[in-house]
């Protein structure tokens, strides 16, 4: 497993989706999800020039990011998974960015629990799946508004994650409605985009991908 390579291998698609949609590759971020990797993998893609990592689980990312932290500020963490309410506390505690507010109720724990301003995105279930978080499309636009409102607590975006096993231009027009979305929010970001559709991501506006397997390969199950 070669990660510097991968990651080069990566930055040309995503270049080459740019391209395409006539877009710079200055306004996508590359995120590394790092579910199931371990600290040598991590600190190889750190040394390949990724900045920003994803994590999906409190559980498993607290103990990374702390023996990680000799690589802060530099280096970017990233909430990407299904955050339960009763793990707020330690989300704001480690992550930089939250991507997966996907209701009311975290939105305001996550307000009470920081500090600061945190920068955070909603994520939008806009396929409509039953198995899936989010706010669904019609409930997005006051969902944000909303949420905006709420004290220590900056919308940067919308976040949504495409039916798993699609092919990458049958959810090209999922990634479309969210960008629609976000430009009538006036939004400046949309994270959205995996490993297998992330050059279709790209070609509709997405600003942060989330990519794990095309750096470091298939992940052990759990």
């Amino acid at each position: 497993m070669n990660i510097e390579q991968n990651v080069r291998d990566v930055e040309r698609c995503i270049a080459g989706a740019c391209e395409r949609a006539g877009r710079s590759p200055d306004e996508v971020t590359l995120i590394a999800v790092t579910k199931t990797i371990g600290i040598p993998a991590i600190e190889a893609a750190f040394n390949a020039g990724i900045r920003n990592f994803g994590e999906n689980r409190i559980q498993e990312a607290q103990p990374k990011i702390e023996q990680l932290a000799s690589l802060r500020p530099s280096l970017i963490w990233h909430m990407v998974g299904h955050l339960q309410t009763n793990k707020a506390k330690t989300a704001v505690d480690i992550f930089d960015i939250i991507h997966s507010v996907d209701s009311l109720r975290l939105a305001e724990t996550l307000s009470q629990r920081s500090q600061s301003k945190l920068p955070v995105l909603i994520e939008v279930n806009v396929s409509g799946e039953a198995t899936k978080s989010g706010f669904l499309l019609p409930e997005a636009d006051e969902a944000v508004k909303r949420i905006g409102r709420l004290p220590n607590i900056e919308v940067e975006g919308l976040m949504t994650i495409a039916p798993w096993g699609s092919d990458a231009e049958e959810v090209r027009p999922i990634f479309r409605r969210l960008r629609q979305l976000g430009d009538a929010l006036g939004l400046r970001h949309l994270s959205m985009g995996m490993t297998d559709d992330f050059e279709v991501a790209i070609e509709e506006g997405a600003t942060l991908v989330r990519i794990g397997r095309a750096i470091f390969g298939e992940r052990i199950p759990g």
